[in-house]
């Protein structure tokens, strides 16, 4: 049966990926509310994005499904959001969900009053229990509605009240905040693998560049070893596209090696930068490549025709996660022939049952995943090779296979452009052209920045996304916060004023709009935006840098370069403000404690 809902007019390519379901979706807008309010039923609301695997899962399984739409039709009103383009709604609602289960991730299923007050929620769900909850759901709510409202003001409560650090205190702005980050992280620290923790591993963007910084500071090899460590076992895992270029999104288990295969811009916006900083600490070549890696494949796969860049390539291809990306031993000595085959094979850890699992079941596909097993110049000497003709050989298998697998059913590319995450790759390509010396990465993030300020700012303001033409919603803390930082590091690399005259015009008005004026620091939403339940406030770095942290730090970059010194106020003012935060979590607010370790050293140069 053919079926087109609303969402067939919007321009998110996530939302349009389900334009065509049995379920009367609806976007985020007054209609949806006054819909509920009028039938008297609870509001679904489901939050994704368009690279998602198991969002890609839920929609197979239920909303494509004409039964779970018949339930879903039936007793709620439907609401779907692209959290990429609505990062508001998705932060005071997945709070919530981690309110009232603990856990959070996407697909994000919650259900609301028509008020939009959350009452109850989850993330994926199996469809039959889906149908199950959204008949339980229907029945509190048409039965015992006192319930359903109590519910929805204790988590409202809870979420307000999750601002708060325990305690409410604010901390000094001392050291002591640093060393308790760093001594966070040395705990943490994966001696074997690299890495923070345990499985799933996440590419630690907030760990890195503290490391990086309190090296520099304090010259502390060991905080360049953790970093260094972490970034060779990146390079070296199944997280990295050892082909095409790139990062995947983050790994299934604590050796790197199966990923979760989406590739986001962010990500390897912050990643390429981290090694083009261990480059320019160590000099080792290899941290150079990989940057150097990255950047290729955004100018091959990533960049618009008119400069901005895309948002992400899906973890799915033809409704199965990494299928673009494995391969089976016989195709790879096929392509290479038996000798070069072998070679490949025995770097890459390529074998004939297959290294790749299924994350579920844990049973081996019989695929593989592309990974070095050992570092070149050990797989050298152990085969007799010199390491330049290894080198050499295993660089011609790659293009040659890169250029068979260019030959597959390409994985979905969400093409908007989101103006805090081009805000990144422009800061990460203006540091490299610094640190490189490359005028290719100049001209990629100018053009991308001439882009951003041609198409997505207006009247003084930013817009959040661009895609197919039409900007759309006000741009929030981050987008602004992220750009500027973009800003200033091209203003460094090229010379030109007139980047860092753009970042005061923006960042004037992000104390205009954004600025707390209760507590201090900054608001996620600004004094215009529609009013949520809540107004959120990012303090913590997940996996962006919290857009507070990079608020700080770009006003104590301008403070420094404008001598003005209400960029220093603010900039204090904001730190003070999330002290509590950072004394409670170091492990978690480790970009607001970058920003604390340079407020340190301007007092200590001031005095």
């Amino acid at each position: 049966m053919n079926h087109t809902n609303r969402l067939i007019n919007e321009k998110s390519p996530y939302l349009l990926q389900h334009a065509r379901n049995p379920v009367d979706w609806y976007p985020w807008g007054a209609e949806a509310f006054e819909r509920a309010k009028r039938a008297d039923k609870p509001i679904f609301l489901s939050v994704g994005y368009s690279t998602c695997h198991w969002c890609h899962v839920m929609e197979r399984e239920s909303f494509e499904s004409e039964e779970t739409a018949a339930v879903l039709n039936e007793h709620c009103v439907s609401v779907k959001v692209d959290r990429e383009e609505r990062p508001d709604i998705d932060q005071v609602y997945m709070t919530a969900v981690q309110q009232l289960t603990g856990r959070g991730g996407w697909p994000m299923s919650m259900f609301l009053l028509p008020d939009g007050w959350p009452f109850v929620g989850g993330t994926y769900f199996t469809p039959n229990r889906f149908r199950h909850f959204i008949s339980q759901i229907a029945e509190v709510y048409r039965s015992r509605r006192a319930d359903a409202e109590r519910a929805a003001a204790e988590t409202v409560a809870a979420v307000e009240q999750s601002v708060q650090p325990p305690g409410a205190e604010a901390s000094p702005l001392d050291r002591a905040l640093v060393s308790r980050a760093v001594d966070a992280l040395r705990q943490q620290f994966d001696e074997e693998h690299g890495g923070f923790g345990a499985a799933p591993k996440f590419p630690p963007h907030g760990a890195l560049p503290l490391l990086f910084q309190e090296y520099r500071r304090t010259g502390d090899d060991d905080l360049l070893r953790m970093a260094t460590r972490t970034l060779d076992a990146m390079a070296m895992g199944g997280i990295h596209d050892h082909l095409g270029g790139g990062f995947h999104r983050y790994s299934a288990d604590a050796e790197w090696l199966l990923p979760h295969f989406e590739k986001m811009l962010y990500d390897n916006a912050l990643l390429s930068k981290a090694y083009v900083e261990a480059y320019t600490l160590t000099q080792d070549t290899s941290y150079r490549n990989a940057a150097e890696d990255v950047y290729a494949w955004v100018a091959r796969e990533m960049t618009h025709s008119q400069g901005g860049f895309h948002s992400a390539l899906d973890a799915d291809t033809e409704g199965e996660e990494g299928k673009f990306y494995v391969w089976r031993k016989q195709e790879i000595q096929d392509v290479l022939g038996r000798e070069d085959g072998e070679l490949f094979c025995r770097a890459y850890d390529i074998r004939d049952e297959g290294n790749y699992h299924d994350e579920v079941t844990r049973r081996r596909t019989g695929a593989n995943i592309i990974h070095l097993a050992k570092e070149p110049s050990a797989l050298a000497d152990e085969i007799g090779l010199d390491a330049p003709t290894l080198n050499d050989r295993l660089c011609r298998a790659r293009e040659k296979l890169l250029a068979v697998r260019d030959g597959r059913a390409r994985p979905h590319l969400d093409d908007k452009i989101i103006t805090s995450w081009n805000g990144l790759m422009i800061a990460s390509l203006a540091y490299a052209r610094r640190e490189l010396e490359d005028t290719r990465y100049r001209d990629a993030a100018e053009s991308a920045a001439e882009f951003i300020l041609g198409q997505l700012a207006e009247n003084g303001r930013l817009l959040r996304r661009w895609r197919e033409g039409e900007a759309r919603y006000d741009g929030f803390l981050d987008d602004y916060a992220y750009l500027c930082h973009g800003l200033l590091e091209l203003s460094e690399a090229t010379g030109s004023d007139e980047w860092l005259d753009y970042a005061v015009k923006l960042m004037d008005r992000v104390l205009a709009e954004f600025w707390d004026d209760a507590a201090g620091g900054f608001h996620y939403t600004s004094r215009t935006h529609e009013p949520l339940f809540t107004r959120p406030k990012e303090m913590f770095d997940h996996p962006l840098p919290s857009s507070n942290a990079i608020a700080a730090q770009v006003l104590l970059r301008l403070a420094a370069l404008t001598g003005n010194n209400r960029y220093l106020d603010a900039a204090e003012r904001t730190l003070r403000a999330l002290s509590g935060w950072m004394a409670f979590a170091p492990q978690a607010t480790e970009s607001l404690v970058m920003a604390a370790e340079v407020w340190l050293e301007a007092q200590e140069r001031g005095g």
